[in-house]
């Protein structure tokens, strides 16, 4: 297909599709003339994983590359989702630079006491360990016994997570199915939690004033 075809197929507009050739994270499309391309089905899919990294993701150009080098060269760098993992914003990380050792220290050893497998260049200790000294900043202090059933829960929620990757075995679709299930379910799970906790007040005020 042309690149007009792509673009109405993909809903990309021509201009966008050009850039991302230019920027390396669409591959080019088989030469048929000095300035006529070819186009298959793979860059139709390729352009829905750029946008559900992009326009979904939030991930800048630099970090959607980094995620597609992953994707075309799994053997060469960390597995995708790792390198997916790392790259996605953290979600209402506090703007602090300087985390205190405690809270540090903290982060240590929940993640021994849970047996959590974590590499050693994840940015999500550090961000948790920021989290977790703004709400003692705040009087809200929790420690590890506090976290821990949160953690537990946590772990259940990721292995339902990781059973929407079941089955799928090329490393774009993965990729594409894992960012979107990381991305746009979290808003889902934060108001089933919130719906949650008001269903719950409502039933507790219930137990407590029988009609």
């Amino acid at each position: 297909m042309k690149i007009s075809e792509l673009s109405r197929r993909s809903g990309t507009p021509v201009g966008r599709i050009k850039y991302y050739l230019r920027e390396g994270l669409l591959p080019p499309g088989r030469s048929t003339g000095a300035t006529i391309a070819e186009y298959g089905e793979e860059h139709v899919q390729r352009l829905r994983l750029i946008r559900a990294l992009t326009a979904r993701g939030g991930l800048s150009i630099a970090a959607a590359r980094d995620v597609l080098a992953a994707v075309d060269h799994p053997e060469e760098s960390r597995p995708t989702l790792g390198v997916l993992h790392h790259a996605l914003p953290i979600p209402a990380e506090p703007g602090y630079a300087e985390v205190g050792s405690e809270q540090l220290q903290q982060v240590e050893q929940l993640l021994d006491a849970l047996e959590w497998d974590i590499s050693d260049d994840s940015p999500h200790p550090h961000a948790l360990a920021a989290g977790l000294q703004e709400l003692s900043r705040l009087g809200v202090p929790f420690d590890n016994d506090d976290l821990l059933p949160y953690a537990r829960l946590a772990a259940s929620v990721a292995r339902l997570d990781l059973e929407q990757l079941d089955g799928i075995e090329a490393p774009e679709q993965l990729a594409e199915r894992a960012a979107i299930v990381i991305l746009l379910l979290e808003p889902v799970l934060a108001l089933l939690r919130r719906l949650a906790q008001e269903g719950e007040l409502r039933h507790q005020r219930t137990q407590a004033h029988p009609a």
